[in-house]
């Protein structure tokens, strides 16, 4: 058996989705007309309660473009120290905006408006970078799928308004978020100036990220995803992927947390592994007593047909997704709870 959690972007689009995507009506999007991409992000913004969406080919730059709409050349955003859009976006805020990052060190990804307020800059002292954005993260990624109090993001708005900056959420996985929550898409969108939110992760789409915000960021991310080289033409055949997903595979997100939970107990109770990571979502750090190799542990699971991944600095990560089924699942609680060799 073959078992990849080494992401929740390994999934493959279902039979269901692929005839969706078949029967798509397109046309060329840089023209804005392709009638599958319209639709969904007519759908998705109202979903979210927001002006308007634009369709882009990765959450990398939906993220990027939100930057670039709110800052200018040598501005400052804050973000935790764990964050997306410092650790894994290639440098692009300072190759693509010119702008620094002003680090916090919170919890598990997450910052409150107590840190963020400590480090906000005077607006008249132009000796340090002019704050001008936050970037928030929900789920939280290198976090292990942590997810904000909704209590915290107000106040961090509440903050930002009263200090005249931008909110931008990178909400790859804030479909994650809101299965566990009470709030709703709706909440999200009252309170951020831009969401970015992925099609490719939980959803299980090929390919697709959605940018939310008013009409006028939604102008200006039109000319910065052309600038940065995505602007596609008939894609309403991905488009058609992202409305199946929200309106069919929202619910399965559960399992996927459901899996995600049995597998933190049954490494809790390994005396292989040193600590578990509390489990919310679908992501699930952990790592293994002094003296037991990563790296062998690592390929010990790949020779038994399960791919995970290392995080860096003694943590392993754990993913489950859509493809990962039941009989996967059982193979693999079997497997964690059969090797001995490490006892």
């Amino acid at each position: 058996m073959k078992v990849n959690l080494i992401s929740d972007t390994v999934t493959k689009p279902s039979k269901e989705m692929l005839e969706a995507m078949i029967a798509a009506k397109v046309g060329d999007d840089v023209f804005k007309e392709d009638p599958s991409v319209n639709k969904l992000e007519k759908e998705v913004a109202a979903l979210f309660g927001m002006e308007a969406a634009l369709f882009f080919p990765s959450g990398t730059m939906t993220n990027q473009t939100a930057i670039k709409i709110h800052t200018q050349p040598g501005d400052e955003l804050i973000c935790d120290h764990y964050a997306h859009v410092y650790n894994y976006e290639g440098g692009g805020v300072s190759f693509n905006s010119g702008v620094s990052c002003r680090l916090i060190s919170g919890n598990r990804g997450r910052i409150t408006a107590a840190q963020i307020k400590d480090v906000i800059n005077p607006p008249d002292f132009y000796h340090s970078p002019k704050t001008t954005l936050v970037c928030l993260e929900n789920t939280t990624n290198k976090g292990g799928g942590a997810v904000y109090d909704f209590d915290e993001i107000i106040a961090i708005k509440e903050l930002c308004d009263k200090h005249n900056l931008a909110l931008h959420l990178d909400g790859a996985r804030l479909w994650n978020a809101l299965e566990v929550t009470k709030e709703t898409p709706i909440d999200f969108g009252r309170v951020f100036d831009t969401i970015s939110v992925c099609l490719s992760k939980g959803l299980g789409c090929p390919v697709g990220s959605l940018l939310l915000g008013s009409k006028q960021h939604i102008r200006e991310a039109i000319r910065y995803r052309k600038i940065f080289g995505g602007g596609m033409r008939q894609v309403g055949y991905l488009a058609a992927a992202g409305t199946y997903a929200i309106n069919h595979q929202l619910k399965d997100l559960k399992e996927d947390h459901r899996k995600a939970k049995e597998l933190e107990g049954v490494l809790q109770m390994r005396n292989y592994v040193q600590n578990v990571e509390p489990v919310t979502t679908n992501i699930l750090i952990f790592s293994l007593i002094e003296g037991v190799s990563e790296t062998k542990f690592i390929k010990d699971l790949n020779k038994r047909g399960i791919d995970i991944i290392s995080l860096g600095k003694a943590k392993l990560r754990i993913v489950t997704h859509r493809d990962y089924t039941q009989d996967h699942h059982d193979y693999v609680l079997t497997t964690l709870i059969k090797m001995n060799e490490y006892a």
